[in-house]
């Protein structure tokens, strides 16, 4: 892990971004208490809003009263059903 100023981030960021692509974690320091970690977003990475967040935690709960549910009673249930995803 490289940890850097954000001043220094700021001065080189495509450096430090092409770092990152190519594997390696960044730490970027603000002041003394702060601190960000900078991750590639990946195509599986699921970006949406609040509002969409909240909506669909909403439809789950729908479907759960519903009991569209997969119920699960050990281990091996859950290896199984892990293995058809």
């Amino acid at each position: 892990m490289l940890i850097v100023s954000s001043r220094e981030f700021r001065e080189n960021q495509k450096s430090y971004l092409d770092k990152v692509d190519a594997g390696m974690e960044i730490l970027i320091q603000r002041g003394k208490k702060c601190s960000y970690k900078i991750v590639p977003v990946r195509d599986d990475d699921t970006l949406m809003s609040k509002d969409e967040f909240f909506a669909k935690i909403d439809r789950a709960l729908q479907e759960a009263k519903e009991g569209k549910v997969t119920k699960i009673k050990s281990k091996e249930e859950l290896i199984s059903f892990l293995d058809s995803l």
